[in-house]
C-alpha cells in the first residue's frame, strides 16, 4: 500500500503542475479501489451492492473538488480515506433512509388505495388519474414520477430539475391531498 500511496501521490502533485494525464490515471487507480470497498460496505449494510458506483462518483467528485486542500508534505491515504468515509456514510444513510420511506406497492395495490368503497380496484384507475390531474402542478408531476412511475425522489428531481427536499416535500403534500380527495374531502 504504501509503493501505491507514493505512485498516487505523486500523481496529484504532477497534476498541480499541470499533468492531466496522471491525474486521469490516478482516478481511475484509485476509483477501483474505492469501487471494491464501497461494493463490501452495501453488501454489509443490507443495500443493493449495485448503487456502488453512484457512491464511488460522488466520492470523485469531492476529492476533484478538494484536490488542491491536500497538504504535499503529508500522507495521502488519511485524507483520500476522510473524504471516502464520510461521503460513503453520507451516502449509505440516505440510502437507508430512502429504502425505509420507500413503498413499493404494484399498480393494482396502487389504484385501490382511492378505490371507493365497494368499486372494482380496476375501475379505479380512471379516478386516480383524475385525483391526480386535480393537484397543483408541481404536485401533479412528483407524485406521478415518484408514485405512479417509482422513480426516486433523487431521480424525480434529476427528471424535474427540482431540488431533492422540494421533490419529497411535494410529494408527501400530494398524496396528503390524494388520501383527502379519496377519503371524500376537498383538495
Amino acid at each position: 500500500m504504501a509503493m501505491q500511496e507514493q505512485a498516487w501521490a505523486d500523481a496529484l502533485r504532477r497534476e498541480r503542475a499541470g499533468d492531466a494525464s496522471r491525474y486521469a490515471w490516478f482516478l481511475k487507480e484509485y476509483s477501483a479501489v474505492l469501487r471494491r470497498v464501497v461494493r463490501g460496505r452495501l453488501a454489509s449494510a443490507g443495500l443493493d451492492p449495485q448503487e456502488a458506483e453512484d457512491i464511488v462518483q460522488e466520492v470523485l467528485l469531492a476529492i476533484h473538488q478538494r484536490r488542491d486542500q491536500w497538504d504535499c508534505n503529508r500522507p495521502l491515504l488519511p485524507w483520500l480515506g476522510a473524504i471516502s468515509r464520510y461521503k460513503t456514510i453520507d451516502a449509505l444513510r440516505r440510502r437507508r433512509s430512502e429504502r425505509r420511506m420507500r413503498i413499493d406497492l404494484s399498480d393494482r395495490e396502487w389504484a385501490s388505495l382511492f378505490a371507493a368503497e365497494g368499486e372494482p380496484a380496476v375501475d379505479s384507475g380512471a379516478r386516480v388519474e383524475h385525483m391526480v390531474s386535480t393537484l397543483p402542478r408541481v404536485e401533479q408531476s412528483v407524485v406521478r414520477k415518484v408514485g405512479m412511475e417509482g422513480l426516486s425522489p433523487r431521480q424525480a428531481a434529476e427528471a424535474t430539475g427540482m431540488k431533492e427536499g422540494t421533490v419529497r416535500v411535494a410529494f408527501h403534500r400530494g398524496l396528503a391531498r390524494l388520501l383527502k380527495l379519496a377519503q371524500g374531502g376537498g383538495a
